[in-house]
């Protein structure tokens, strides 16, 4: 149905990746390894931190937050990824692309927040040692916990609305593997003004704010660690953060490297090689990246395991 240059759209193309077709097979198995390697990466911190008593602090609590919230940002894109992988026609219509970017916007919004929780988790930890457990009472965790999910909830939704309300050309090819927000702003006949002012604004929400609240964070602690006499202080308060550190640093390089830096002549190569990092690559190392720097989830794994060896054991 035709109004003028405008079309009812009901569905889009997802251009997918930049990939030759004789490589398709073996990026397919790349990207189902990848896959499986999140999924089962994250559910096992998630059950670890659920089946040992140990881990039942604020911090593995807020952990166990962001692996499920890693484990579902992936679930939002890599399956239909790898189903377009497959496919002749990579279509998605209308409302699945739209249910698509809202559950993108939402798990990337509350991991941003997450994270924020974490810093703050850890600044109390150090700095405030001898007040920690009051300080960080179950229900101050609770409440921080379930302000991030309704606040993103609501971001989430406001970004897709404004989104439903625009019309579209009669292009309807999207030159990414998911449906980006930015990439159908592109394809808007409408007038998004108010799409990209409502970005700016909640951007700085977001990504901004957090950013500066955990620099903040680590500001404070770097100056608190550096007033330890004891070497052995130091080392173990930097490890504590360290995991931590290294998953703020991955999430927010890659989002600063690809909404913040210059576009080039190849920006859409650019967009989607840099969306596959912090929506593929980074929800994967994140449980290595706590697992291989965490001493308590390594003595979890080892407890869990050597439990059920023994019960094993008696079993037979």
């Amino acid at each position: 149905m035709n109004m003028g240059n405008q079309t009812v759209i009901s569905e889009f193309l997802l251009l997918g990746l930049p990939i030759e077709p004789d490589q398709r097979d073996l990026f397919y198995a790349l990207f189902l390894a990848m896959y499986l390697t999140t999924f089962l990466g994250n559910l096992l911190i998630i059950i670890l931190i659920y089946l040992d008593s140990h881990l039942h602090t604020p911090m593995y609590m807020f952990l166990s937050n962001l692996s499920f919230s890693d484990l579902c940002f992936s679930s939002v894109t890599i399956p239909k990824l790898l189903q377009d992988m497959q496919s002749q026609v990579p279509s998605i219509p209308y409302a699945g692309c739209l249910t698509q970017m809202y559950f993108f916007l939402f798990f990337a919004d509350v991991e941003s927040f997450l994270l924020v929780v974490m810093a703050y988790d850890r600044y109390v930890a150090i700095c405030f040692p001898l007040h920690y457990t009051t300080i960080m009472s179950p229900k101050l965790c609770l409440s921080l916990v379930v302000l991030s999910w309704v606040l993103t909830t609501f971001i989430s939704l406001l970004h897709t609305l404004l989104m439903a309300r625009l019309s579209f050309c009669a292009d309807n090819v999207v030159p990414h593997f998911f449906c980006d927000m930015s990439a159908l702003l592109r394809l808007a006949c409408s007038d998004i003004q108010i799409n990209e002012m409502v970005i700016f604004i909640l951007g700085g929400l977001v990504i901004v704010v957090p950013f500066l609240l955990i620099f903040s964070s680590y500001v404070r602690i770097v100056s608190s660690i550096l007033k330890v006499p004891s070497a052995r202080g130091i080392r173990k308060a930097f490890s504590t953060c360290g995991s931590h550190l290294s998953v703020v640093s991955l999430f927010y390089g890659t989002i600063f490297g690809l909404y913040l830096c210059p576009s080039s002549s190849n920006s859409t190569v650019k967009e989607t090689v840099m969306a596959v990092m912090y929506t593929v690559v980074t929800p994967m190392l994140n449980p290595f990246i706590y697992s291989l720097r965490n001493q308590d989830i390594k003595g979890a794994l080892r407890r869990v395991f050597s439990k059920q060896t023994v019960q094993f054991s008696l079993g037979q």
